[in-house]
């Protein structure tokens, strides 16, 4: 009995110990996968780390170098200002052969109608198969018939291809006719300017100089061009007012520094003494570079002399009210100037010294000198060029402003007459666009209005075009459109064209027009503020930048409404409307790292709206096809009025086959707050659909 027990207890020990090894390996198991574990989660946390590193890494360089490039355009643009005079002395000079136009035609293109209509071959029309002689008789006879009908038909087609090409070729020849009728007349006017200019004659002299001073291409962007003028043709002298740049034209910043403890970007005051100083010297160099222009430009013996009085707008420090201050003042003999080198020159040691000159101490502070001499001193009539030359649009003869804008279509290269006064269907000038491919009939209604056009308009036009079976309609106003109007010809072929807009036109065609006393237009980039904004809506403000994912191009619109209604089609903030009546909401540039941006004045914004409404549109003339499919990642970074980014709101995705979507709204609370509700309704009828949404007309 005790053997057999020893021997039951050593297999139960053995199997003990067996159990005791098995757990013993499944724990060091468990502790090697522990290990492991723990190993892989300190090489995940490096890596993560390693890579947050780089991104700060990357992101930071990326600021610093948005910080370089702004610094160094703020160089380039005060290189550009110190260099101003001698770029200018190596200019070409302006000349009266540079107005003369080539007697050059667009050859005729008639384009497919060039093709001959191509006709049938009778070998390709063989007669089917037939068990029976009378079965293939027939179906010869059918083929016969089928080739005979195609042949007419083939010839019948090249008969109005041809008669289609003799049209077009009159039509063309006409056209080139009247064309090359209009530059030979140019050309001729422009054989006489010389003669006239050797003859003294007041208004060539005042209209070439005026020319001279506009078309030079040494002044910067954003630099006036104004004149008032006189000629005395006894001392063959030239007498002028020519506008200077204000102080804003010296940038503020001397640089930009990226604070990588704060990640924001602050701008470097450039020192005060420094600015005043080259506001001046650029003042004194544009003097000595108008006065330049116009010697080089006389190659006809007709000035002897220039008297140059330069003006800056703004507020008379004197008086307070607005005017123009006269800041420099020069009068200068041909000999004496030309015995300098320009190039070299301290600008307002020879202004004031060499010339004789008068130069304003504090420009800045627009303090003024008396001018030496001035254009209504001579004895002939003072010519103006500029703004305040232009005839006033708003006050036109109806039948002259018809004719005014037929005459700009002549200068873009189309036939176009007006119509008669009574039947004329609604239309009031026909033009004719001989380019085979995108050309054709055009019609146009000019509405002398002084209120905004209404969509109803805009209706009658688009029937109109298509009543008349014209290619195109083209509405010409003196006022402004709605968002309505833009919405309802949206996709349609309208062409709309605003005061503003008309303005623009008939300068870069060399003709003439204003609206009433309307402001200069702005420089490029500038942001409109409407001369009624109130100070503290240009001084407290918030930028708001769009971000986002998707290569589609979008336009960010904001809507001022009481409730879900907006408050006027003023009050609709878009590429045709950049700001509000007030200027407290406006389309600004964007930000570096932003795609679009609108500035806006919380505090400026009407009592009784109570909210802001963000919308983004696919542009339907850049991305027709295109939705928001690929609107992702999108946000709005909020700015202070340095561009500093105080917070960043994430707005909803885009949806497919949808055009137009709501980001977002600001709403004011009780305290007068303002606090931000996500949107993400969107519209598959765009921005037209939309904007129908909060009360504009857009039937």
């Amino acid at each position: 009995m005790s053997r057999r027990s020893g021997g039951l207890i050593g297999v139960w020990a053995e199997q003990q110990r067996v159990a005791q090894r098995q757990r013993e390996g499944q724990h060091q198991a468990v502790l090697r996968q522990q290990r492991d574990a723990e190993r892989a989660q300190r090489a995940y946390e490096r890596d993560v780390a390693r890579m947050q590193r780089e991104q700060r890494a990357a992101y930071r360089q990326q600021r610093e170098a948005d910080a370089l490039r702004r610094t160094r355009e703020l160089e380039e643009r005060v290189a550009l200002l110190e260099g101003l005079l001698a770029a200018g002395c190596r200019a070409p000079a302006f000349s009266v052969e540079s107005l003369r136009r080539a007697e050059d035609v667009a050859p005729f293109s008639p384009g497919p109608l060039a093709e001959p209509v191509a006709m049938p071959d009778q070998r390709l029309y063989q007669a089917q198969s037939a068990w029976t002689p009378s079965g293939r008789a027939q179906a010869e006879r059918d083929a016969r018939a089928r080739f005979e009908r195609d042949w007419y038909a083939a010839q019948a087609a090249e008969a109005r291809r041809v008669e289609q090409l003799a049209a077009y070729r009159r039509e063309y020849d006409a056209w080139a006719a009247a064309r090359l009728a209009e530059v030979r007349a140019h050309n001729s006017g422009i054989d006489g300017t010389g003669t006239a200019l050797r003859n003294g004659d007041a208004d060539t002299v005042v209209e070439y100089f005026s020319a001279v001073l506009f078309a030079s291409t040494a002044w910067p962007e954003g630099f006036p061009r104004e004149v008032s003028a006189a000629y005395d043709r006894a001392g063959r002298g030239l007498v002028l007012d020519w506008d200077l740049p204000g102080y804003e034209v010296v940038p503020g910043a001397k640089g930009v520094k990226y604070l990588p403890s704060t990640d924001q970007e602050r701008e470097v005051p450039r020192p005060v003494t420094q600015r005043r100083a080259l506001y001046r010297d650029v003042l004194a160099q544009s003097v000595l570079l108008a006065v330049r222009e116009l010697f080089a430009a006389d190659r006809f013996g007709a000035l002897d002399g220039v008297a140059l009085n330069g003006y800056v707008s703004g507020v008379n420090p004197a008086t307070g009210l607005d005017a123009r201050v006269c800041v420099a003042s020069v009068v200068v003999e041909r000999q004496a100037f030309e015995r300098l080198n320009l190039e070299l020159v301290a600008a307002v040691d020879c202004l004031t010294g060499a010339l004789g000159g008068r130069l304003s101490a504090k420009p800045d502070e627009r303090a003024a000198v008396e001018p030496l001499r001035l254009p209504g001193q001579v004895g002939s009539d003072v010519v103006s060029r500029g703004d305040g030359e232009e005839p006033d649009l708003l006050a036109m003869d109806p039948i002259a402003f018809e004719g005014l804008v037929a005459e700009l279509f002549r200068a873009r290269g189309l036939q176009a007459v007006t119509t008669r006064r009574s039947g004329d269907g609604g239309v009031d000038v026909e033009a004719l666009d001989p380019d085979p491919i995108s050309g054709g009939s055009i019609v146009v209604q000019v509405k002398r209005y002084r209120n905004t056009v209404p969509p109803s308009a805009v209706r009658d036009l688009f029937g109109t075009v298509q009543d008349k079976g014209a290619n195109k309609g083209v509405l010409v106003t003196t006022s402004k459109f709605g968002p309505g109007s833009y919405a309802f010809a949206n996709g349609k072929p309208l062409t709309l064209i605003s005061g503003t807009e008309l303005v623009d036109l008939l300068h870069q065609h060399g003709l003439r027009g204003r609206l009433g006393g309307a402001a200069r237009p702005l420089a490029s980039g500038s942001a409109p503020v409407p001369a009624s904004a109130p100070a503290e809506a240009a001084e407290d403000f918030s930028l708001l930048g769009m971000v986002w994912s998707g290569s589609a191009v979008l336009d960010v619109c904001a809507l001022v409404c009481a409730g879900n209604r907006v408050l006027g089609d003023e009050w609709f903030v878009f590429f045709n409307n950049p700001a509000t009546p007030d200027g407290s909401v406006a389309v600004v540039a964007a930000a570096p790292g932003d795609r679009a941006a609108v500035r806006v004045g919380f505090d400026a914004l009407p009592a009784r709206a109570d909210r802001l409404v963000l919308v983004a549109a696919v542009d339907p003339e850049v991305n027709p096809d295109a939705d928001l499919g690929g609107f992702t990642e999108a946000g709005i970074r909020l700015r202070d009025d340095a561009g500093a980014e105080l917070d960043r709101l994430e707005v909803s995705d885009g949806r497919p086959g949808e055009k137009a979507l709501v980001l977002g709204s600001f709403r004011r609370r009780a305290g007068g707050d303002w606090d931000f509700v996500l949107g993400g309704k969107g519209y598959r009828g765009g921005l037209e659909e939309l904007v129908g949404d909060f009360g504009i007309e857009v039937e």
